[in-house]
């Protein structure tokens, strides 16, 4: 198989390199035939042919119109330079072979854009300079002279086509010394003289060195970058002086690779090597066998040819020290590094001219964003387009210019300056798009927490009209401001609703109860006074009752709009009454499906059972049970009657059981949930619910103005509005209510879904009151 041959190929090269065995005398001759046998077989061609054309060669000759061909016999060191030229040809045509074969197998069917990396030696200056530090000099100053092109001349030259005010900056063009190399005629080049002089070689290549010095001397000895002496040439390249010695150049420079040998390994039996050789001899006998000059000026000249079709940029490597080890530090190499390698003028450019050029139609695009009058397009002239946006970022005048197709800026910090302008503008429309569609997302999720909420009750249980459509807020009390409700709470304790509720005992006496629900349990929080210690007299919080999620055996509630329901449990119930109901048997049901994979039990009905807490004074205590009826009254406020061990409670008729929330309700309340939410959390006894708040403000008399003096203004007559008077007394028992006096006349500035009423005492501070005023009555 063809992956075979490489390496057949190689081993064939090492035995022909073997096989001459040369006699003294001028004639070359093989001593052992038997040699050329294996390598003649690893090449798939006839040994007797091998050996013809490594002691000879095929010569044509024109006389009158007529062409001869005679067979030359080869000396010893025409032999070996055929030798050597065979072996190295074959080197160098599997080793392309190879990595055409490995480019063919990257390559892609379709290709726009490519990078390449090109990783040569950098600049050889030795104390004895050969024929293999001139080729490899020759490549770094052609690649010098492409750094010149694209980048010190080629932006000189911008600037002057586009019209930009700039001051010269003087260089060195290395054009010069690549002419003094590499040209044909006029004069010619260092390196058409070293052809001419290996291609007048004869039998002997004594003495071609010394011929091609005093060649070089004559033809260009007065050029101002070459110089000569006994032994060898200087050159002044890019990078400094080198002096290169005469000896070995001739012979490292005949590669010469004859048409009989191209004819001898085509007429080979292996199709790999056949494909090495493509050569149409009818074609390409004419003409001078090519060298390793003339090879390396080729490959030169397509390494060119390549890099001007890209946009090259430069990475320039500077060798510090000869040692390899860190904190060495050769000053004057260093400084000779960078004098070579052109790094002062392009520093001196660069500073000089401007680090950005950008065509207008493109600069426009970019950054069209940063005003509405670019944005989505520009639609006058382009290049007072550009100066609008450089001036709507305030960008002082010096640090740009406008050409005549091309806007330059000199600072890269101008640069960034527009830039970071662009990522704000962005990052401002990311942030509105992520704003909307978070409130979509937000929105859509507390739609279907209604609808889910919702569906609980429905065609079990009538609606409230104003608490059908409320936004779910869950925190109604503000957990996190009140780290003495927190303390009961596990410390990584998701707070998914709390609120204080109303929890009634055995007697049907009503007491204020923290509601609190996180995703494992259910947290009853009171107040007591402390009876004894230091804190003798304070009202702490206490923990009232801790029920486990999956503990809770069944919820009851009844068919109408009352807010009751009971918390059924194995030791005992709670009778609890709480206007955010829905909500929190909403998150409770979902707690209760992820605890114990199963739906939570809603009991409806009118009569409802309460199992009651055993009590702790005998043996004999049994906890019994009350029961709660619920009949049909007037009026959306609930009428609690309690006789005996029956709580009897009236209430007028609600929506129906099958109403659902509705969009449009759902947008109109949501302006004002968002501020009673933000409103609520300060005080934690009575937060007031989503919804129209109710306010209320006690009445004072007016009082006379002062004797003397100017009097006062007659005061705006007060607004009509609704008012409520208090049945009866009440004295504060907590920081967050109000002491009032029976037949106070307060005022209601507005009516909401809710029965809390906001009230202003003297001191102008803002208390809540629950249901104390004559509409309310039967609440309180």
């Amino acid at each position: 198989t063809i992956p075979c041959f490489p390496l057949q190929r190689i081993t064939g090269q090492l035995r022909l390199e073997r096989t001459l065995k040369l006699q003294p005398p001028a004639v070359a001759t093989l001593i052992f035939l038997a040699v050329l046998a294996f390598p003649a077989f690893l090449l798939g061609i006839n040994q007797d042919r091998l050996k013809e054309k490594l002691t000879s060669r095929q010569m044509d000759s024109k006389w009158g119109g007529k062409s001869e061909s005679i067979n030359v016999t080869l000396n010893v060191e025409q032999a070996c330079y055929t030798r050597d030229a065979l072996a190295k040809a074959l080197h160098a045509r599997v080793f392309d072979y190879l990595v055409d074969s490995i480019n063919k197998a990257m390559e892609k069917d379709h290709e726009e854009y490519n990078i390449g990396v090109l990783d040569i030696y950098g600049f050889e200056i030795f104390q004895k300079n050969g024929f293999e530090q001139f080729c490899i000099n020759f490549v770094n100053e052609k690649l010098q002279q492409i750094f010149i092109e694209l980048t010190l001349k080629a932006e000189q030259e911008e600037y002057v086509q586009e019209g930009i005010r700039w001051t010269p900056i003087d260089y060195f063009n290395n054009k010069i010394v690549c002419d003094l190399i590499e040209n044909k005629v006029n004069p010619p080049g260092i390196m058409s003289i070293l052809d001419d002089v290996c291609a007048t070689m004869h039998a002997v290549g004594e003495g071609a060195d010394q011929t091609l010095l005093q060649k070089l001397q004559m033809q260009i000895g007065t050029h101002e970058h070459f110089n000569s002496w006994n032994q060898g040439f200087i050159i002044h390249h890019y990078a400094g002086k080198v002096s290169y010695d005469m000896d070995g150049f001739c012979e490292r420079n005949r590669d010469v690779l004859f048409m009989d040998l191209i004819e001898l390994m085509q007429s080979s039996d292996l199709p790999f090597i056949k494909a090495l050789f493509p050569e149409n001899l009818q074609v390409d006998k004419k003409g001078r066998p090519t060298t390793a000059g003339s090879k390396i000026k080729k490959q030169a000249n397509d390494l060119v040819g390549t890099l001007m079709k890209c946009t090259p940029h430069y990475i320039r490597c500077i060798k510090p020290n000869e040692t390899k080890k860190p904190r060495d530090w050769e000053e004057s190499r260093v400084k000779h590094q960078v004098e070579y390698l052109g790094l002062k003028e392009n520093i001196r450019v660069r500073r000089a001219g401007y680090a950005y050029r950008r065509v207008f139609k493109k600069f426009l695009q970019r950054y069209a964003i940063l005003t509405k009058a670019t944005w989505p397009s520009w639609k006058g002239d382009e290049k007072q387009g550009v100066l609008h946006l450089l001036q709507s970022v305030n960008m002082d005048p010096d640090q740009y210019q406008l050409g005549k197709s091309k806007v330059f800026i000199k600072a890269p910090e101008s640069l960034f300056l527009l830039e970071e302008m662009r990522e704000r503008k962005y990052d401002g429309y990311a942030r509105a798009i992520q704003k909307a569609w978070r409130k979509y997302a937000a929105r859509k999720k507390y739609v279907q927490m209604r609808e889910e909420a919702s569906d609980l009750l429905l065609n079990k249980k009538e609606r409230r009209r104003n608490s059908i459509n409320r936004n779910f807020v869950g925190d109604y009390i503000g957990m996190e401001d009140h780290p003495e409700l927190r303390q009961f709470v596990g410390k990584r304790e998701k707070i998914d609703f709390a609120d204080t509720v109303t929890k009634y005992d055995r007697r049907f006496k009503s007491v204020k109860r923290d509601l609190v629900l996180t995703p494992k349990c259910i947290y009853l929080i009171g107040r007591e006074k402390v009876k004894q210690g230091p804190e003798k007299g304070q009202v702490k919080e206490v923990l009232k009752r801790r029920m486990e999620v999956e503990r809770i055996l069944s919820v009851s509630l009844s068919t109408m709009q009352d807010d009751i329901f009971i918390l059924h449990e194995q030791e005992y119930d709670s009778l609890l009454e709480s206007v955010f109901k829905t909500e929190f048997l909403s998150l409770l049901s979902k707690r209760y499906e992820e605890k114990t994979q199963g739906k939570l039990p809603l009991k409806f009905s009118n009569t409802l059972e309460v199992k009651l807490k055993k009590e702790s004074w005998g043996p004999w205590s049994s906890g019994g049970s009350r029961q709660v009826q619920f009949i049909q009254g007037q009026g959306d406020i609930a009428i609690l009657k309690p006789s005996n061990k029956v709580l009897q409670i009236s209430i007028g008729p609600g929506l129906p059981k099958n109403s659902r929330p509705t969009r449009r309700n759902l947008s109109q309340s949501r302006g004002y949930s968002s501020r009673s939410q933000a409103q609520s959390y300060p005080m934690r006894a009575a937060p007031p619910p989503p919804g129209k708040f109710v306010y209320v403000r006690r009445q004072s008399t007016n009082r006379p103005p002062p004797a003397g003096g100017r009097p006062k203004p007659q005061p705006k007559p007060k607004p009509q509005v609704p008012q409520c008077k208090a049945l009866y007394a009440y004295d504060a028992q907590d920081t967050d209510e109000l002491s009032f006096n029976a037949n106070d006349v307060i005022d209601i500035i507005k009516e909401g879904i809710t029965f809390w009423l906001k009230c202003v005492a003297v001191h102008s501070t803002i208390f809540e009151i629950y249901g104390c005023t004559k509409p309310f009555k039967t609440r309180f």
